[in-house]
Parts: structure tokens; C-alpha cells; sequence
């Protein structure tokens, strides 16, 4: 097949699953231009393709990660083994992309394979880390960053985001034997606890449970102000573009604390109406454009030493 047929093809693809998938980047793209909307579809179906495998069940998603996990150790490669890999590469080479993120990311998603207990803070900090900021990292010079000094922001805006996921996703990451929300902060509920009390627990028993999510949200938060800062460094139609994929996701989290935390009814979801309604007034928010430059608040990263270094 010739390679230009090959690529519409996977661009295609990309976009169904964005649209599927990834329904607030899939709004926001429509703000960014032509080039940058195009590679950061292609970005995101890479992630979400491995994403996919780290929760196939049994040992085939594993096995299949730690091989492409191999490719990025710069172990051989046959080209055509893995497409998705093929067209992550070229975009690598064309944008420079940094080869530790890739690598941190698969670290994650293969942590993620078989029982997932995480403990402390530091760990969810660290894994949402892995996750999505390494995302946020590959998706920098897709938006044209203009100075080092906002990648750290960068960082910080997939953490906020995966933290929403988790508190979003914490019985269907039960379901699968996964639970992010720190021991500390649920007396160590198992995964299959939790399940059990989504099914028939109480309030009061499910009280845990809805605490150490409001405490995951609210330390979103935090990586959210910092994330939304950094946002300056970006040309305005990139801003307004993350901006707005960043407050509709955050909104996730702010629904799911309104309606009182309660995790075993379902995942909160922004429907189109209020995708619309979020996206008129971020313009406002840009104003700090002109404004001094931020200055990334080093102690967000204290527990991240080992992964990052922007000095």
C-alpha cells in the first residue's frame, strides 16, 4: 500500500477514535490549526492504542507492551509489526519528540498489568505522571511551545487530567482490580471491596470511598491552576484550544463533587450543550496573556525527581 494511502488511512482511524474516545479533545481540536489538530489526533491514537492494550485481559496486552516497550529500549525493530508504532515513529522524527516520555509512559501502562494497590500520594502523583504527563510532554511541540520553562506546566495539566479520570473511572478500575485512590486515604480498601460496595454497600460504608475522591479532585485542582498558567506559552489559538479541553474536563471532576461524590451510580460525562457553553467563556480567561510570565512552582514536582529534570 502506498505510504501517502496508508497514512489517510491511520488519520481515518485516528479520528474515530478521538471522536469515540476522547470526546472533549475531540471538541477542542477544532480551535487548533489544520497541522497542530492533525498531529495531536495522531498523538492521541497512539496513547490510546496502548492504552487499549495494557487492558486487554491475560498476558496479550502485556506481552504486546513490553515488546513495543523494547522497540523504544532501541532494541531491533522490523517496520510493519506494530502500524501504530510505524506512524508514532515518524511523527516522533518530524517533531522531535522526547524519547524518555514515551518510555515513562510505557512504564506506567505495564504497571498497570495484574493487581494495582497504589499507597500514597506519591505514587498517584507518580503514575498519573507516567500516564498523561507524559503526554502532556509529546504534545508541547505539537502546540508550539515557545520556552522550556512551560514544559513542567505542560506535565502538570496531564496529571490534573488523569487525576480526573481516576476519580471519574474508580468502580470500573475496581472492576478491573485496579485502585488509584491511595490506601492512605481509604483504609486500604482492596479493588474487590469496592466493587462489593458499589453493589451493597451503604452511604456511610461508600463514605471512604467518595472522601479519598474528593481529596484526588481537590489535588487536581491544584495541578489544574498550575497547568492552566503555563497555558500562556502557547500562541493564543493553542491556549484557547487546551483551555477549553481542560476546563470541559475539569467540569467532570466539579460535576461529580456536586452531585455529592457518588462513585457507584456511574461516570459523570459533559454532554455537547455543556461542551458549547464551557468553550465562550475561556477567551476571558486568556487575559493573563499579558501578564508576567508564570513561574512553575517546583514542589509539584518534589516527588518527580527521578523522571524530570528541566533544569
Amino acid at each position: 500500500m502506498p505510504k501517502a494511502t496508508a497514512l489517510k488511512q491511520y488519520v481515518t482511524a485516528a479520528n474515530k477514535l478521538l471522536s469515540t474516545y476522547g470526546k472533549s479533545f475531540h471538541w477542542a481540536r477544532y480551535f487548533l490549526g489544520k497541522e497542530a489538530g492533525l498531529q495531536a489526533t495522531q498523538l492521541y491514537a497512539f496513547c490510546r492504542y496502548l492504552d487499549d492494550l495494557a487492558d486487554q485481559p491475560g498476558n496479550l496486552g502485556a506481552t504486546k507492551l513490553k515488546s513495543i516497550q523494547n522497540i523504544f529500549n532501541n532494541y531491533s525493530y522490523q517496520t510493519g509489526s506494530y502500524p501504530e508504532v510505524d506512524n508514532f515513529l515518524l511523527l516522533r522524527q518530524e517533531l522531535d519528540l522526547p524519547d524518555f516520555a514515551v518510555k515513562d509512559l510505557l512504564e506506567g501502562l505495564i504497571s498497570d498489568q495484574g493487581t494495582v494497590l497504589l499507597l500514597n500520594e506519591n505514587q498517584l502523583i507518580q503514575y498519573s505522571y507516567k500516564v498523561a504527563g507524559t503526554v502532556g510532554l509529546m504534545m508541547a511541540p505539537i502546540l508550539g511551545i515557545s520556552s522550556k520553562k512551560a514544559i513542567p506546566f505542560a506535565v502538570d495539566l496531564g496529571i490534573a487530567m488523569q487525576l480526573t479520570n481516576i476519580s471519574r473511572d474508580v468502580l470500573e478500575d475496581a472492576e478491573l482490580g485496579r485502585r488509584y485512590i491511595p490506601g492512605e486515604w481509604c483504609d486500604d480498601l482492596s479493588a474487590p471491596k469496592i466493587v462489593e460496595l458499589a453493589k451493597n454497600g451503604t452511604t456511610e460504608d461508600r463514605l471512604k470511598v467518595s472522601q479519598a475522591i474528593q481529596r484526588t479532585l481537590l489535588l487536581a485542582e491544584t495541578y489544574y491552576v498550575s497547568g492552566f498558567k503555563g497555558l500562556t506559552y502557547l500562541p493564543p489559538r493553542n491556549h484557547l484550544a487546551i483551555l477549553i479541553a481542560g476546563i470541559i474536563y475539569r467540569l467532570i471532576g466539579r460535576r461529580l463533587l456536586n452531585s455529592g461524590t457518588k462513585w457507584w451510580v456511574g461516570r459523570q460525562i459533559v454532554n455537547s450543550t455543556g461542551k458549547l457553553l464551557h468553550s465562550l467563556y475561556p477567551p476571558l480567561l486568556m487575559l493573563n496573556r499579558f501578564k508576567r510570565l508564570p513561574v512553575h512552582e517546583s514542589h509539584l514536582h518534589k516527588c518527580l525527581k527521578d523522571y524530570l529534570d528541566f533544569d
